[in-house]
């Protein structure tokens, strides 16, 4: 895939981002850092110019998907707009919309296309779980604002956000593009078991707002994870295994690690204080928390690419279904 092309499959994932009108100023500033950041890495298109020329309207589906020509990399474009537009929840009707016109641009197999969406609508829409981990009982609605004491020890507790970062870190390094659309919602099981350890039975609603007030995008992070993985050519049929590209590759799994880790962390300490931090505090934890986490990183990159090489899709989709 060369630059036109990379440029064109990520002006079409920018597109997918804003195709409902509705992201607020903190998604929005965040897509833009994104953009930013992925444009100061030698080699890569410069994503903040692109960023500009979709929020200007001055690039439209159909001139990106001109500049596709390869069937392979026109399925890509699709997948990948799929998992933007399925980010924080099944596509709204402006994201439908925006899907169909971009399935007739690319001149996709309308039941292929279908295909991918069905997937990506089974990741967004994956049930919470019914039963809790090991350990975890989960017991009456506990009072608000009462220190609470986990059904889990804090080794274990700290063992259980540490293996779910690995494992986020290792999905990061799959080529599959649906794949990277399994970090969200195995992120969002994280935050309800770490609440349901502590007596909190969870929704998705409330955990999705508590991952927002973080400021962690949920749009945002996808466009970031599949701008990170196009860049370092693990994506689709241009991957040519877990090798190419490893370093660019590396700094998304690092990334998906550090952010998972955080969350987690978050949550064990919001929950446990009986969600007493109000959303200064949280964000300042969250930050601090990130910082230690992308310094824990390293010591565990080997046991990322292990588990990288262990993992399929296959695999990827029943741990967001049954876990």
């Amino acid at each position: 895939m060369n630059a036109r092309e990379q440029e064109a499959v990520l002006t079409i994932a920018l597109l997918a981002a804003f195709a409902d009108g509705a992201k607020d100023e903190r998604e929005r500033a965040e897509i833009k850092r994104i953009a930013e950041s992925l444009s100061g890495e030698a080699g890569a298109p410069q994503m903040s110019q692109l960023y500009q020329n979709v929020l200007l309207k001055r690039v439209d589906v159909s001139q990106a998907a001109a500049a596709l020509t390869d069937p392979s990399h026109r399925q890509l474009a699709y997948e990948m707009a799929v998992c933007v537009c399925d980010a924080d929840a099944v596509a709204s009707p402006a994201e439908q919309k925006f899907l169909q016109e971009l399935r007739g641009a690319l001149g996709l197999d309308t039941q292929q296309a279908v295909q991918v969406e069905k997937e990506a609508a089974a990741l967004a829409e994956a049930p919470l779980p019914n039963t809790p981990v090991a350990a975890v009982a989960a017991t009456a609605q506990p009072i608000e604002n009462v220190s609470r004491q986990a059904t889990l020890s804090d080794a274990e507790m700290d063992k259980y956000i540490l293996n779910h970062s690995i494992v986020n870190g290792a999905i990061e390094l799959l080529p599959q593009s649906l794949a990277t659309m399994a970090i969200i919602p195995l992120q969002i099981k994280l935050v309800y078991r770490i609440g349901q350890a502590y007596g909190f039975q969870l929704d998705k609603g409330h955990i999705r707002e508590f991952i927002a007030t973080a400021g962690v995008g949920l749009t945002s992070q996808y466009v970031e994870q599949i701008g990170r993985k196009l860049l370092g050519g693990l994506l689709g049929s241009v991957a040519g295994g877990l090798g190419r590209g490893l370093g660019r590759a590396t700094a998304g799994a690092a990334f998906s690690f550090a952010t998972t880790y955080a969350l987690g962390q978050l949550a064990k300490r919001y929950y446990s204080g009986g969600r007493q931090m109000n959303t200064a505090l949280i964000q300042q934890t969250y930050q601090s928390l990130l910082g230690q986490a992308k310094q824990l990183q390293g010591q565990y990159s080997s046991e990322i690419q292990h588990k990288a090489s262990t993992l399929d899709a296959g695999q990827v989709m029943s741990m967001v279904k049954n876990a």
